[in-house]
C-alpha cells in the first residue's frame, strides 16, 4: 500500500510539473484528430 501512495504522489508532482507539456501534446492529437475526421468527410 505504501509504495502504491509513493507512486500516486510521484506521479502527481510529475503532472504538477508537466500539466502545460501534457495539455500542450493533448491539444496536438485532438487537432490531429479533428483534421482526420475533417479530412474523411
Amino acid at each position: 500500500m505504501e509504495s502504491i501512495q509513493s507512486g500516486y504522489r510521484g506521479l502527481s508532482l510529475l503532472v504538477d510539473l508537466n500539466w502545460d507539456r501534457i495539455l500542450y501534446i493533448a491539444t496536438i492529437v485532438g487537432a490531429l484528430m479533428a483534421g482526420a475526421f475533417i479530412g474523411s468527410l
